[in-house]
């Protein structure tokens, strides 16, 4: 019988060969990638993720959180699994960099445009001022409001601390701003409780060849030429003076547009009285607008008018070539010298 020696044979396998079979099956990371990790060690200034990566991930402190981080520990545990956002490619170490932070803003963006989408209104603290405005967070972003669409006596600094109702005028996300108006959120509430039909007592803010437009209450309301007598009045100066004090009626209410109109024909006990006994007017302002609502009611009921009266029921339409005059209740426009003081809604 003749012994063998058995050998094992040789396997060639270096260390480049390893290095190459783990290219081979490594995943390929890149900025702007939402990948899952686990933190394997909190460090004081940051924390070190697996993310299956040859090398460890790093997510430095300042990244942990749209909000202010002291310790690393107030964000993340150690064995902790979460979602992280790839912040830059793989350093001279092969170690990538991580974010929590970006993907809290994509998700801060996602929410304020759906609270756009849905006319929201918002409330928030003044946390600072600028020359501009107001400085307020929603959803973690920075907001800006507009001293324009600060709708308060008091001065701006003295709005730090203060908590204001709020609607969205501009949700950027390519430029990095929103832009919110406390003023707009306060006429929507004034509208809300204002009624077609209802007597309101206003002032003559600014008179225009086709009508006077008029403050009830912060909120401005347009009184067209053609809603003013039931007699013909080549302008309305011949009527009203700025600051004069006026009784209207509301006979349309758009929200959506935030546009209030008014009447005082539909007042008149007879036609022309406008012109010749304003005080007649408003001494039977409410007897008139209560028959007014009455036949409004009528007609929505197809009913017809107990008696009809010289004002008409519907209002006349407005000109279309007036229409692009109409100013909304509230001025959306941010000034020009505005603009350059809206921050960014990311701070970098």
């Amino acid at each position: 019988m003749v012994n063998q020696k058995l050998t094992a044979p040789e396997i060639g396998f270096t260390h480049d060969d390893f290095a190459a079979l783990l290219d081979k099956y490594d995943y390929h990371f890149s900025p702007g990638d939402i990948v899952p990790g686990t933190v394997f060690s909190i460090e004081p200034r940051g924390a070190l993720i697996d993310i299956g990566a040859k090398t460890a991930a790093y997510i430095p402190i300042q990244e942990m959180s749209i909000n202010r981080v002291d310790s690393p520990e107030e964000v993340l545990q150690s064995n902790e699994t979460r979602e992280f956002f790839i912040l830059t490619d793989e350093n001279e170490d092969g170690q990538l960099t991580l974010s929590i932070r970006r993907i809290e803003y994509m998700r801060a963006w996602e929410r304020v445009r759906q609270l756009q989408a849905e006319d929201a209104t918002v409330r928030s603290g003044v946390f600072a001022t600028n020359r501009g405005g107001a400085l307020v967070r929603i959803e973690g972003l920075r907001g800006f409001i507009p001293g324009s669409h600060i709708s308060t006596r008091k001065p701006k600094e003295e709005l730090v601390g203060e908590e204001l109702p709020l609607k969205f005028l501009e949700v950027d996300e390519e430029r990095n701003r929103l832009v919110l108006s406390h003023r707009r959120a306060l006429v929507e509430r004034k509208m809300n409780r204002l009624e077609v039909g209802e007597v309101v007592i206003g002032t003559v803010r600014g008179i225009k060849p086709y009508g006077a437009f008029i403050d009830i209450g912060g909120v401005s309301g347009l009184l067209h030429i053609s809603e003013i007598s039931h007699e013909h009045i080549d302008t309305p100066h011949s009527v009203f003076n700025v600051n004069d004090e006026v009784k209207v009626m509301i006979i349309d209410l758009d929200a959506e547009r935030g546009r209030i109109s008014l009447s005082t024909k539909q007042l008149e006990p007879e036609p022309g009285d406008m012109i010749k006994n304003r005080d007649l007017v408003y001494d039977k302002a409410e007897e008139m607008a209560a028959k007014y609502r009455e036949q409004l009611l009528a007609k929505q009921q197809g009913v017809p008018a107990a008696s009809a009266s010289a004002a008409e029921v519907v209002a006349e339409e407005i000109p279309a070539a007036v229409e692009e005059e109409i100013p909304a209740a509230v001025e959306e426009e941010i000034p020009a010298a505005v603009e350059e003081e809206i921050p960014a809604a990311i701070e970098e």
